[in-house]
C-alpha cells in the first residue's frame, strides 16, 4: 500500500463509567437526553465547541446511550436508574477538531468534577478513560490482514436513511458500508478519502446476518415545540442485530478499503442519529489467513 499523508487528526473513543445515588426515570431511547446532558456540559466548559458539536453536518460526536442495570419506570416508555449500579457510556469522536472536543469533555466531565445533569436525576463520573487512532493507522490495520473477516454487531438501534427519509431496515452491505463511506471521506485529511462504489460493495461484499439476533426499532431522536406549545417527539426506525460480512473476489484494495470503514465504525456510529444514540457497534475482525 502506498505511503499515506500524516495528519494530527485523531480518531478517539472515550469510555465513561457512570453511577448514581437516587433512583429516577430516563426514557428508554436514553441516547436524546444524554446528548443533552453532554452538550449542556460541553457548552459550560467551551461555548464554541458546543455549538460546533451541535450544529456540525459530519456527526461530530457519537454516543452509546447508557448500558446498566435498570429498573421499571413509572412512567411509559420510561426505564429506572437504580442507585449505586455501574453505568457506561461510550462517546466517539471522528470531527477534524476532535483535539478541542476531548479537551472540552475533561474539562467539564473531569477536571471541574461535574455530574451528568439529565432531567430526573443525576450521574456522578467514576471514570474516564480514552483511546484514539487514525484514519492512517485504520488502512494500515486492514492492509495487514490477507483474508478478513468483518463481524458488525448493531448494538442499539441503526437507522440509515438511503433515500429521503425511507430508512433501511436491514443490515445490507450497500447501507452500511455506504453510510460508513460518506462518514470517512467527511472527516478523513486530504488524501485519504475512498473511493468504493455501490456496485462494487454489492459485487465484493457478501452480508450473512444472524437471524436470531435481528430485531427492529423507533426510537425517540428529539423532541421539539409545535405552535401550539406542546412537545412533539421525533421518531426514526431502525434495526440492532448481528452481521458478518465477507469478501468474494475482491481485490486487495477493496478488501482493505471496506476492512478500514468496519474498523472506522466503532468511533463514528453506522446511519443516522449517531450522536443521540443511534447507530452503536462493535465489530470484529477476523483474518482468516
Amino acid at each position: 500500500m502506498e505511503a499515506q499523508p500524516e495528519s494530527k487528526t485523531r480518531l478517539r473513543q472515550i469510555e465513561l463509567t457512570l453511577r448514581s445515588t437516587e433512583r429516577f426515570d430516563v426514557p428508554q431511547s436514553d441516547g436524546y437526553s444524554v446528548y443533552s446532558a453532554l452538550l449542556a456540559i460541553l457548552q459550560a466548559a467551551d461555548d464554541e465547541v458546543s455549538q460546533r458539536v451541535h450544529d456540525s453536518e459530519i456527526g461530530s460526536l457519537h454516543i452509546s446511550g447508557l448500558t446498566g442495570p435498570f429498573g421499571g419506570g413509572d412512567r411509559s416508555h420510561h426505564k429506572r436508574v437504580l442507585p449505586n449500579k455501574e453505568y457506561t457510556l461510550s462517546l466517539g469522536i471522528t470531527d477534524p477538531e476532535d483535539e478541542a472536543i476531548f479537551e472540552a469533555l475533561v474539562s467539564g466531565l473531569v477536571l471541574t468534577d461535574e455530574p451528568l445533569e439529565l432531567t430526573h436525576g443525576q450521574f456522578r463520573i467514576d471514570s474516564f478513560e480514552s483511546e484514539n487512532t487514525t484514519h492512517k493507522t485504520l488502512l494500515t490495520e486492514a492492509n495487514d490482514l490477507n483474508d478478513p473477516t468483518i463481524e458488525i454487531t448493531f448494538q442499539t438501534a441503526t437507522c440509515i436513511e438511503e433515500a429521503g427519509a425511507v430508512t433501511t431496515m436491514f443490515p445490507t452491505r450497500g447501507a452500511v458500508f455506504g453510510s460508513l463511506l460518506g462518514k470517512w471521506n467527511s472527516t478523513a485529511p486530504e488524501g485519504l478519502a475512498l473511493d468504493v462504489g455501490r456496485e462494487t460493495l454489492a459485487e465484493s461484499v457478501i452480508e450473512k446476518p444472524d437471524a436470531r439476533s435481528y430485531d427492529t426499532h423507533s426510537v425517540v431522536t428529539n423532541r421539539v415545540d409545535d405552535p401550539e406549545g406542546a412537545t412533539q417527539l421525533i421518531h426514526k426506525q431502525g434495526f440492532s442485530g448481528t452481521c458478518t460480512y465477507e469478501f468474494k473476489e475482491a481485490n486487495k484494495s477493496i478488501e482493505n478499503a471496506v476492512t478500514a470503514l468496519g474498523l472506522f465504525a466503532e468511533y463514528s456510529g453506522v446511519g443516522s442519529a449517531v450522536a443521540r444514540g443511534c447507530g452503536d457497534v462493535s465489530v470484529t475482525v477476523t483474518d482468516n489467513a
